[in-house]
């Protein structure tokens, strides 16, 4: 089983006067573009995901949205144990009752960066997801859990867009 994960891309500035809530926040234009290019080099290495599971925060929705227009039009959930907060462990109940064998999960820092070291079984992070930054974690004894995975790529913002086809 494949589990990639990729952090939401550029959002508006939480001390912007016209920022609303944080789970409201939206990406930038410049986010957009970033996402999408970042998705593009995605997919230039392969990744091919069968599910795209998301936080529920707009920012990461839109970014899911894109990823999901350039990867694969392929089913979307949305799932609160993605959100920046969320125990890092809980994710793993979602994936094991899943079937597919490829999944994106969108989300937040810290959060994401706390769910690739728990499925790797580092007692701290190893990783420290940019914006629109990505990994990909291979499980490789089975069903997904606590040290069960393998870090196989992690991959700046700034090479998934080059990857992409986009400029800096």
């Amino acid at each position: 089983m494949w589990v990639h994960l990729l952090r939401h891309g550029i959002a508006i500035d939480p001390t912007d006067p016209a920022c609303p809530t944080d789970p409201e926040r939206f990406l930038t234009d410049k986010g957009k573009a970033r996402v999408r290019f970042g998705a593009r080099g995605l997919k230039a290495l392969g990744i091919t995901p069968e599910l795209v599971v998301t936080s529920p925060y707009v920012r990461a929705q839109q970014t899911a949205e894109i990823a999901r227009e350039e990867l694969g039009d392929v089913p979307l959930v949305e799932s609160d144990l993605l959100v920046p907060m969320a125990e890092p462990s809980k994710i793993v109940e979602l994936l094991r009752a899943r079937g597919e064998q490829n999944i994106l999960c969108v989300g937040h820092s810290p959060n994401l960066d706390l769910v690739v070291a728990h499925l790797i079984g580092a007692d701290e992070p190893v990783t420290s997801l940019k914006k629109a930054g990505a990994a990909s974690i291979e499980i490789r004894h089975g069903r997904p859990g606590a040290g069960g995975g393998v870090l196989v790529g992690v991959y700046p913002a700034s090479a998934l867009r080059l990857l992409g086809g986009g400029a800096d």
